[in-house]
C-alpha cells in the first residue's frame, strides 16, 4: 500500500492482509496507490516470530527508523502497530521542517499550535475545534514547523487518535460512519481514530502561519484559567516536545526561537470540553 499523510509518502507492507484492508479503510480519503511516485519511507508490520503469523498473531515494526525499545503488538491491535511506525518514520527521520509531537487546526490559514504531555487533552482539543467549531485540522500528534523564516506549518492530518473518555465526548458530536474500529485492551486503554473532516484533508498542501501556542490542561471540574508563559518557558515546552531539533542543529534552534519570539503561548486549564473551546476562542480574538 502507498500512503500520502501530509507532505510525506509511504510504502506500508505486511503479510495480514486483513491489516492492510483495514488502513486503506481508515485512510479511505487520503491519496493511495501512486505505484511510480518515490516514496519517502517503508514500514512494514511482520510477525513476530513464523509461527506467530497463524497461532495468537502478533506484529512487529521493520522500518527505516526504529526504537529498540518499540514492542510487539497484536494483530487486534494492528491499527495501532501501523501508526506508531508511520509517525515514528516523521519523527526520526523527517528533516525537512522541525518537528513537534503538538496538535494544530487553522482558521483562515492561521494557526493554533496545541502542545503537551499525553493525556493532556491535545488530541480531544484539535478533535472538538475541527469538528465543533469549524477549525481546519492539520494534525493530533505532530506540527511540522518550517526552517525557512516564516516558520509556516504544514499540515499532517492523520487521523485523530482518541482514548478512553475522549471517544463518548466526540461521538455526541460525529457521525459513527467517521470513527474506526474501536481498539479495547491496548497499553493506553481503549483507542479509536477519528477521521478528520474531508475539506481538511483535501486541504493538506495548504500551509498555515503559526499565531497561538497552547498548552492545554484538562481537569474534570477545574475553573477555567489562562495564563500566558514567558519566552524561556515557551521555549523549553517545544524543545523538550521537538523529535529533531537536536538532529537539525542550529537551524533547528533558530526556528523555535523564532516562533516563540513571534506567537504568544499560553497555559490552560479548563474543566469541560465546551470551556477548553470558549478559551481558545478567547485567545484567538485577542491575538487577531
Amino acid at each position: 500500500m502507498r500512503l500520502r499523510i501530509g507532505p510525506a509518502i509511504f510504502d506500508i507492507r505486511s503479510p495480514f492482509g486483513g491489516a492492510i484492508a483495514s488502513l486503506r479503510h481508515l485512510y479511505r480519503d487520503y491519496p493511495q496507490g501512486m505505484p511510480d511516485e518515490i516514496y519517502d519511507f517503508t514500514v512494514a508490520a511482520l510477525p513476530t516470530t513464523p509461527w506467530r503469523r497463524w497461532f495468537r498473531p502478533s506484529i512487529r515494526l521493520q522500518a527505516d527508523f526504529t526504537v529498540e525499545e518499540a514492542v510487539p503488538v497484536a494483530l487486534r491491535h494492528a491499527l495501532l502497530a501501523f501508526e506508531m511506525g508511520v509517525n515514528m518514520q516523521m519523527a526520526l527521520g523527517y528533516r525537512r521542517d522541525i518537528i513537534l509531537h503538538a496538535a494544530s487546526a487553522a482558521r483562515d490559514d492561521r494557526a493554533v499550535v496545541i502542545v503537551g504531555d499525553s493525556g493532556s487533552g491535545k488530541s480531544t482539543l484539535s478533535a472538538l475545534l475541527s469538528w465543533s467549531a469549524g477549525w481546519r485540522h492539520c494534525g493530533d500528534e505532530l506540527a511540522l514547523i518550517g526552517l525557512a523564516g516564516d516558520y509556516s506549518l504544514t499540515p499532517y492530518p492523520r487521523p485523530i487518535g482518541l482514548k478512553n473518555q475522549s471517544i463518548p465526548v466526540m461521538r455526541e458530536r460525529v457521525s459513527a460512519d467517521r470513527f474506526g474500529p474501536r481498539l479495547e485492551g491496548t497499553m493506553k486503554g481503549t483507542v479509536q481514530h477519528l477521521l478528520p473532516p474531508v475539506d481538511a484533508i483535501q486541504a493538506m498542501d495548504r500551509p498555515a502561519r503559526p499565531a497561538l501556542i497552547v498548552s492545554p490542561h484538562f481537569t474534570a471540574g477545574a475553573s477555567p484559567e489562562i495564563r500566558r508563559m514567558t519566552q524561556s518557558e515557551a521555549y523549553l515546552r517545544l524543545s523538550v516536545a521537538s523529535t529533531n531539533q537536536l538532529t537539525l542543529g542550529e537551524p533547528g534552534f533558530d526556528a523555535l526561537i523564532r516562533l516563540i519570539r513571534s506567537v504568544p503561548a499560553y497555559d490552560i486549564t479548563y474543566g469541560t470540553s465546551e470551556e477548553g473551546l470558549q478559551l481558545v476562542e478567547k485567545l484567538w480574538g485577542d491575538v487577531e
